[in-house]
């Protein structure tokens, strides 16, 4: 008799958490390697235009339509010019005036603003748990981060650049906001990122021809190569993961990612950056860990 092992769904959920968070949280390193040679809003057309191609490849070769209703195509619409369009426009510019960091930790916050977006318009509730576990992650990164943030003379550019960020984690909240009404209303993940990718492009594209973007590529082996990571594995794998995650388990617990992403991010500025942090970055790490599993193991409410 052979033994097939199968994973819980719970189990599957905890890793993609731990996938997504794992890539999340290097794409903001190789983020930096997509400055300084080429327009922020020709990098992120590139980007989303070749995961977008990518998907709609991936979707016809599992036999998926990628034929949208018109209720469909408009939460598509709002959710691609919302999380892939001014999101990243937001945060190519805040990374040209802060650390990746900053802005990821600015992108933490996702975590309570989902849990506040979804009770007040859809009124759903949560557990007090969840509540508890979001609040501690954000305080978690607070502290990882915060003696960075207290220490560092940021100046009018770098205020601008946490606004920035701030701004790219609402509208991202928001376009998970439609990614849900999509998915309700029977869109399935895979052409439905690839369609709301393609409508970000198509976004920024006009934006870009309205204020003159120069459209030209860097063919250095880092531009390309931090080009492809970024649109395969940050767009296509770990947008794939996150979106199912939501609509499996809620967005409550996928957007907690996001509190994640900046423990990470902080090991590979230690590693690559060679950053130097306290005992606090401990502290906050335990802080994170504990949120991560609250927020796993609060009941379910509706």
């Amino acid at each position: 008799m052979s033994l097939i092992f199968k994973p819980s769904p719970m189990a599957v959920a905890v890793a993609s958490v731990v996938v997504c968070a794992l890539i999340w949280g290097t794409t903001w390193y190789a983020i930096t390697f997509q400055l300084g040679v080429v327009d922020p809003i020709a990098s992120i057309v590139w980007r989303f235009g070749l995961a977008s191609i990518v998907l709609f490849a991936m979707a016809k070769a599992t036999g998926q339509s990628i034929r949208l209703s018109r209720f469909q195509h408009l939460c598509a619409a709002a959710q691609g010019i919302l999380a892939f369009g001014a999101s990243y426009a937001l945060v190519y510019e805040a990374e040209g005036r802060v650390a990746s960091a900053i802005v990821a930790v600015a992108f933490a916050s996702m975590a309570l603003m989902n849990l506040i977006m979804f009770r007040v318009v859809e009124r759903q509730t949560a557990a007090r748990t969840v509540w508890i576990g979001a609040g501690l992650g954000a305080l978690g990164v607070v502290v990882i981060s915060g003696g960075e943030l207290l220490g560092a003379d940021l100046g009018t550019s770098g205020m601008i650049g946490i606004v920035l960020a701030l701004g790219a984690s609402v509208a991202s909240t928001a376009g998970n906001y439609f990614a849900w009404k999509g998915q309700g209303a029977g869109m399935n993940v895979l052409p439905g990122t690839a369609w709301a990718m393609a409508y970000g492009v198509a976004g920024l594209a006009v934006v870009g021809l309205l204020t003159g973007v120069q459209w030209t590529i860097d063919l250095s082996p880092a531009y390309v190569g931090s080009l492809l990571y970024l649109s395969i594995f940050g767009s296509v794998v770990a947008f794939g993961l996150y979106l199912n995650l939501g609509r499996s388990h809620g967005y409550t617990l996928a957007s907690y990612i996001g509190a994640l992403t900046p423990v990470i991010a902080t090991v590979i500025s230690l590693v690559f950056e060679g950053a130097r942090f306290q005992w606090t970055a401990l502290a906050g790490l335990i802080l994170v860990i504990a949120g991560q599993v609250l927020v796993i193991r609060a009941p379910k409410v509706s």
